[in-house]
């Protein structure tokens, strides 16, 4: 892992997380309780959503406040590990 100083990100800042999965079902919500439990609570404009052209799959955009490059890491290996994320930008 690497450290706050050896990132270009200069902490805090917002960064934005793109989690794709099936589209139908709770797939946001699920996507959201994971950031909640990493990063707190997420503003309602801080959250976009797109269905792909042929409705199969859901892109969701979360922009967070990311305090360090550490919860940054814990926050995409939670999404990682969930089976229902088939893609993580």
């Amino acid at each position: 892992m690497r450290s706050d100083q050896d990132s270009p990100l200069q902490f805090p800042c917002e960064f934005p997380v793109k989690v794709i999965g099936a589209a139908g079902g709770d797939f946001l919500e699920h996507v959201l309780a994971i950031c909640r439990e990493i990063v707190g609570e997420i503003p309602p404009e801080a959250v976009s959503t797109r269905t792909s052209q042929e409705g199969r799959y859901l892109a969701v955009t979360v922009r967070v406040e990311a305090r360090s490059r550490l919860q940054l890491d814990s926050l995409y290996q939670a999404l990682h590990a969930s089976e229902r994320v088939l893609m993580l930008l």
